[in-house]
């Protein structure tokens, strides 16, 4: 994706809440954002990436602050709340983002490790949707994004907690949907990215031997953070960043059992052969440790000419399929 560039401004001034903004597609987010012009508000648990995230967006003239808060605890939401309304009295726009995974044979992940993956992502985000909606309403504007992923429409295998927190999430999202409806300038609006090549899988918990890594097929953050800057211009209540998002969420609502059991099968053997058993509990418990950026590994032109080339061939397998079926 190209470097981003200050082109339009229609934006600028308005106040961005965003979560899970020290690395990743938040940290992304965070950078498109300012470069319109927004004032930020980044909020994440840790420190030092969210200060590095402040120290960015300042360099781009507009005015940014951190917030060290956890999602997953509604004392902290408040907090972020009375520092955002501090810059100007309103919010514009919340970006509900923070959110953590943990994968492995169910039984073998800590009870623990699946009740704080619940209330980060979950719990997280109803609290941010609580607390937004509250001022939009004594506003009478505003907008929320959420950051749902393809989790909200396909199960990601050996991460049921995880899938659980996502069909949820988009679950609730569509329940609020129909409540705010009767409000013109009030919009609530669902993001659905397929896997990032970001700091989010480097940072997972792992557990039963699970060792995957970022495949070549992985979207841009930044094309996702570009996505939300979109709905942030125009909004709409469903949104796929990327034809590769779209392509798997049709293609598993095509052979949900066929694809679910092959992926399963797949991660079952590798995690079989993995010869280093050793458990990860990542970031769920604790803060997100080093690397704090936004790509897991570095962008390459190649690499995501191989990907769009792969779905691309997808889109039209498919396709070719339906037709037959019409056919026959």
């Amino acid at each position: 994706m190209e470097d981003i560039k200050n082109t339009n401004n229609s934006l600028k001034g308005k106040n961005v809440v965003i979560t899970g903004a020290s690395s990743g597609v938040g940290r992304a987010a965070a950078e498109a954002f300012a470069a319109q012009g927004c004032n930020i508000i980044a909020v994440a648990r840790g420190k030092k990436g969210i200060d590095d995230v402040v120290a960015y967006c300042q360099t781009l003239n507009v005015l940014a602050v951190g917030v060290y808060a956890d999602m997953s605890v509604a004392k902290d939401v408040e907090k972020v709340v009375e520092e955002a309304l501090s810059m100007g009295g309103k919010i514009d726009i919340w970006v509900n983002n923070a959110g953590v995974m943990a994968s492995g044979k169910f039984e073998e992940i800590p009870l623990e490790i699946h009740q704080q993956l619940i209330k980060t992502n979950l719990f997280g985000y109803m609290h941010g949707a609580y607390i937004a909606l509250k001022i939009f309403k004594k506003q009478n504007e505003g907008i929320l994004i959420n950051n749902v992923s393809i989790g909200g429409f396909m199960p990601a295998p050996y991460s049921a907690v995880y899938s659980a927190t996502k069909y949820g999430i988009r679950g609730m999202m569509e329940c609020l949907q129909g409540e705010i409806s009767n409000r013109k300038h009030i919009h609530i609006c669902n993001l659905y990215p397929q896997l990032q090549n970001s700091t989010g899988n480097l940072h997972s918990a792992k557990y039963s031997g699970f060792d995957i890594s970022i495949p070549f097929i992985a979207s841009d953050p930044r094309d996702t953070a570009a996505a939300m800057v979109d709905l942030a211009k125009h909004p709409k209540k469903d949104s796929f960043p990327d034809l590769r998002a779209a392509a798997l969420t049709k293609t598993y609502k095509l052979f949900p059992k066929l694809i679910m059991n092959s992926a399963s099968a797949a991660l079952r053997m590798k995690m079989k052969l993995n010869k280093n058993k050793e458990n990860d509990p990542g970031n769920i418990i604790t803060n997100s440790k080093e690397p704090l950026r936004v790509y897991g590994n570095p962008p390459s032109k190649t690499t995501h000419k191989l990907g769009l080339a792969l779905f691309t061939g997808i889109g039209i397998g498919v396709a070719l399929l339906l037709m037959g079926r019409k056919t026959s």
